[in-house]
């Protein structure tokens, strides 16, 4: 069984690849402020942090799965999209960019607790047949330790880690020693749950583990 992640994101990467899955990787073509833009500006309001993610983790999917429909009419297996936001406190934080940002952000998390929002798509494509989607949101609220130190931040910081992930931190590498709780699925902070794409795949009518593909160690 194929498998094709509709992102660039190293760590949806490593997690597919922790899960026993090598994926084909493609980079979606999709504008993600204009298509918010456009879809608040058509209903008349802001998008709820769920709704926000769950719209591009589908428009990514489906963007890659009609690619691969034209360039690999025999392609069999799954396309997998995914999109996250962070809030806290009833506001959207995604990446900071720049050190600045970053800095005064996790001045403001720390002791702190947020949610994480993760929008999940799987598209099911068969040569002869048409594509079926499956979809879902999954949440995670994580806890910032109280006693982090402005030096700590400002390193951290410094690494250029936060600067490129949503909420400015990440869980599985060097912002892991700063987060104090994590409920929910883990792997919905590092990018995707793995756990929701297993059951996305079920309802697709697949089995989670035909899509090993990595030699087990």
């Amino acid at each position: 069984m194929r498998v094709c992640l509709a992102s660039t994101s190293p760590a949806r990467l490593m997690l597919l690849r922790s899960a026993g899955i090598e994926p084909l990787t493609r980079a979606p073509q999709v504008d993600e402020e204009a298509v918010i833009a456009a879809v608040e500006a058509h209903e008349g309001r802001a998008l709820a942090p769920d709704e926000h993610v769950l719209l591009l983790a589908r428009r990514k999917a489906a963007d890659v799965a009609a690619t691969i429909a034209v360039e690999d009419p025999s392609f069999d297996g799954i396309v997998i999209g995914g999109d996250s936001m962070f809030e806290l406190d009833g506001e959207i934080l995604g990446k900071p960019h720049v050190p600045e940002v970053a800095a005064a952000r996790w001045r403001a998390m720390r002791g702190r607790t947020g949610i994480l929002h993760s929008g999940h798509s799987v598209f099911r494509l068969r040569p002869g047949a048409e594509p079926r989607e499956a979809h879902a949101v999954a949440a995670a609220s994580v806890s910032f330790i109280a006693d982090i130190t402005d030096t700590e931040i400002d390193a951290y910081v410094a690494s250029g880690e936060p600067l490129q992930v949503a909420g400015a931190f990440t869980v599985d590498s060097l912002g892991g020693a700063f987060i104090d709780r994590v409920e929910g699925d883990p792997s919905t902070v590092v990018g995707m749950s793995l756990s929701t794409v297993r059951r996305l795949v079920g309802d697709l009518g697949l089995v989670w583990t035909d899509m090993w593909n990595v030699p087990a160690h």
